[in-house]
């Protein structure tokens, strides 16, 4: 499964950029999106180091509640499992 991640542009040196999103910036390729299409402060999918898409700040805290939603799913999951083995074993 591919996931593209909403960040915010804190940076522009075009053709790249550095972006960041809950407190982790990464350096990334800002080729995908013509010069000029994307300002310091814009939200951006980023996929494999590249941004893919410029999307607005609703659309990025949307994409994040449900990408944590999805992790705090996993979480629970493992937990289960981690308990259910725990038990079998003790």
């Amino acid at each position: 499964m591919c996931v593209g991640v909403p960040m915010q542009l804190v940076e522009i040196n075009y053709p790249t950029g550095i972006a960041e999103a809950k407190g982790v910036t990464r350096e990334i390729g800002l080729q995908l999106l013509s010069e000029g299409q994307v300002q310091i402060g814009d939200h951006v999918i980023v996929h494999v180091g590249f941004a893919i898409e410029k999307i607005d700040k609703n659309l990025a805290d949307e994409i994040w509640e449900a990408l944590d939603e999805v992790l705090r799913q996993m979480e629970e999951e493992d937990n289960n499992a981690r308990s259910l083995d725990s038990a079998r074993d003790g």
